[in-house]
């Protein structure tokens, strides 16, 4: 059984790494995973409450100030961070009348100890605990700084260490807390509760408790609870935090609204058409949950390597210690050498920015609609080359429109072929039968002796007079819906299924960015040659089935060694978009099935988000090389200079500490970045 549990005063990737490691090993504990970014622990155990329990324990060992709150309500609190930045200033204040000011020996010791303790105990406690456990991290390299350096008598650089080192915390907490803000704004989108409309009284209740086909009430400043269809009134309505459109969206009736958006101006009575865990917002989240249980390769290789970094510097900075003693046969001047090691090769600045540059991009994605479900599939997207489409529901909409009306008997126009096709069609559920009904503006009538007659249309009397709207004749080349009156056929309404307004636009923009754009489709060669056309699609392959796109994106694999990106809707695009390297669903339209198989979501099913998605990944990913090349250069620069003598201990505090800044600084800019903007 799997539990999700929230924790509260953990904002250190590292950190959390270190506590997953440890938590992992409790026996009956399984596939347990600390996401720092989302404050939760999640794991899976038979006894779930027992290996809590055991959970809880060895958490209160490990970190003394993190809290787990075993239940549904996130904990918002940044007290943790505020003490952190209180006790850092008072310390601040002792040292420099420790440092500054004359007394005794006593005395001085006294502030100086309290000064240290302020600054680092939970970096000591930390590494005293994780070391009794066999673990050594860079609690326990600061640790040997901070004692070394004060036994030599180096008392500024001994507080400098641990003082650079707390800012450096205090930074990188804040950046969590700005990450973790951003993903729970999409998490804020749950509302509460809905009100319904039951005997014409309004009750407030559980949108859990509400089926499908009940009238919601939803009134300015409210979130609409559930999808569904507008009844009666009209609205403005906000859904930046669903798209990332910031223009309001004017709704009317008849139009269809997703649960999540906030009514700015009006009173809307709606209609449900799924349940509460069926509707757009409860996909959000679920998908929000699993957003970082997949790591990007990059992030892997860094968690891994610094298992192992703190051991390998400490067998490193005993080396130097060694070959600094006896080049110069000073024991202090060895010592301290050595100690300059430990401190420029703390491994924070790759440890916290990787992870935290790529939980910046994924918060970003998801403010701009679109969900990425891990930082792999995110490092994916940029690396594309290929592109391929289903063309209904995704290039298309899905929706079918009269594109023309021919006319076969003259003594009728084209509004009368409508509005006689409109009659038999009115009560029809057929997608094309209400696409006829809603392109015709005349009253609509009843009418006599209705008969419906699956896969052919609709027998019906009117004055007198027999007709029929369907299909009689074979045409498979184009949508046509035909008229007869009394077996004499009287005209014929041509449909075409609507291309989006953001098609053209996506496939030009790709192309822009060095992707080629395919087009699988179903359909008839035909039709597809067609679309294909219109939005200027590199190549398109019709009449394929479900098995004939998943071989055709097998077979590109494998032929041209290129990542491909397949995009679909519907449950027969599953095997497609769990081949494709990166698979993109729709969020509004898509099957469940085929947003289950996806890795990234278009939440507003806009085509043209994938543009913003590639671009973020990319910035991303540049990031998180600038990062590990930046903080690598300067501590093998500062290594260098410390081993030969030319840097003491503060230059090295102020390398390890600023990089670490730096870098965290610089993941921010994955977060703000606007993929939107124009250069």
């Amino acid at each position: 059984m799997k539990k999700v549990v929230k924790i509260e005063g953990l904002h250190c990737p590292n950190c959390a790494r270190n506590l997953q490691n440890e938590l992992s090993k409790i026996n009956g504990v399984e596939n347990l995973e600390v996401d720092v970014v989302k404050a939760t622990i999640s794991f899976e155990s038979k006894n779930t409450q027992k290996s809590l329990e055991n959970i809880i324990k060895l958490t209160k060992k490990l970190e003394p100030d993190v809290k787990i709150i075993d239940d549904s309500v996130q904990n918002k609190s940044n007290k943790g961070l505020v003490i952190d930045i209180v006790t850092l200033i008072v310390g601040l204040a002792l040292s420099v009348v420790c440092l500054t000011v004359s007394m005794s020996p006593v005395i001085f010791w006294i502030i100086f100890v309290t000064s240290a303790l302020l600054f680092g105990y939970k970096t000591y406690i930390k590494a005293f605990r994780l070391l009794v456990k066999g673990v050594v991290n860079e609690n326990l390299l600061l640790t040997i700084s901070v004692v070394g350096a004060a036994i030599l008598g180096e008392y500024m650089e001994s507080l400098m260490v641990i003082a650079l080192y707390s800012i450096g915390k205090i930074f990188e907490g804040l950046a969590v807390t700005k990450s973790r803000n951003s993903i729970q704004k999409l998490t804020n989108l749950q509302p509460e509760y809905a009100v319904v409309l039951k005997d014409e009284k309004e009750v407030k209740c559980d949108p859990k408790e509400v089926s499908i086909g009940s009238i919601l009430i939803v009134k300015p400043g409210e979130r609409v609870a559930i999808d569904g269809k507008i009844i009666l009134g009209t609205a403005t309505l906000d859904t930046q935090s669903l798209t990332g459109e910031s223009l309001p969206q004017s709704v009317a009736l008849g139009d269809e609204v997703l649960s999540g958006s906030i009514v700015l101006d009006g009173v809307l009575q709606i209609e449900t058409t799924c349940l509460a865990e069926g509707s757009t917002v409860a996909r959000i989240m679920n998908l929000i949950e699993h957003a970082s249980e997949k790591k990007s390769k990059t992030e892997t290789v860094i968690s891994k390597i610094t298992r192992w970094y703190t051991l390998g510097v400490i067998i490193c900075a005993c080396i130097t210690f060694g070959i600094v003693w006896a080049v110069t046969n000073n024991i202090n001047t060895a010592v301290y050498r050595g100690l300059i090691f430990l401190v420029v090769s703390c491994p924070c600045a790759f440890a916290i920015s990787v992870p935290l540059t790529y939980f910046s991009g994924i918060g970003n994605a998801s403010r701009h609609g679109v969900l990425v479900k891990g930082s792999n599939y995110l490092d994916a997207l940029s690396k594309l080359d290929i592109v391929a489409f289903d063309k209904t529901g995704t290039i298309t909409t899905g929706m079918f429109v009269v594109e023309k009306i021919k006319v076969i008997n003259k003594s009728y126009s084209k509004e009368d072929i409508l509005w006689l096709a409109s009659l038999g069609e009115q009560n029809s559920i057929h997608p094309l039968a209400k696409s006829i009904v809603a392109e015709n503006k005349k009253e609509l009538v009843s009418v006599k002796s209705v008969k419906e007659v699956a896969g052919k249309g609709i027998y019906f009397s009117f004055e007198k007079d027999k007709y029929f709207v369907g299909r009689k004749s074979a045409n498979n080349k184009e949508t046509v819906v035909e008229l007869f009156k009394n077996d004499e056929k009287i005209g014929e309404i041509y449909l075409v299924d609507k291309i989006k307004d953001t098609s053209k636009t996506a496939c030009e923009k790709l192309k822009k960015l060095g992707i080629k754009t395919v087009l699988l489709s179903g359909d008839n060669a035909e039709t597809v040659n067609k679309v294909s056309k219109e939005v200027e699609i590199s190549e398109a392959f019709g009449e394929m089935l479900p098995q004939d796109k998943f071989d055709w994106i097998k077979t590109e694999k494998e032929k041209l060694k290129q990542m491909i990106g397949y995009v679909g809707d519907g449950i027969n695009d599953s095997p497609s978009l769990m081949l494709a390297d990166v698979g993109i669903s729709m969020g509004i339209n898509g099957s469940p099935a085929s947003i289950e198989a996806s890795d990234v979501v278009l939440v507003d099913d806009n085509p043209e988000k994938i543009i913003s998605a590639i671009k973020i990944s990319k910035k991303t990913g540049k990031i998180v090389w600038q990062n590990i090349i930046l903080s690598a250069l300067i501590k093998f620069a500062f290594l260098a200079l410390g081993a030969v003598g030319i840097t003491g201990m503060l230059s090295a505090v102020f390398a390890d500490v600023g990089v670490t800044v730096l870098a965290i600084l610089n993941s921010m800019r994955a977060l703000i970045y606007s993929p939107t903007k124009k250069k």
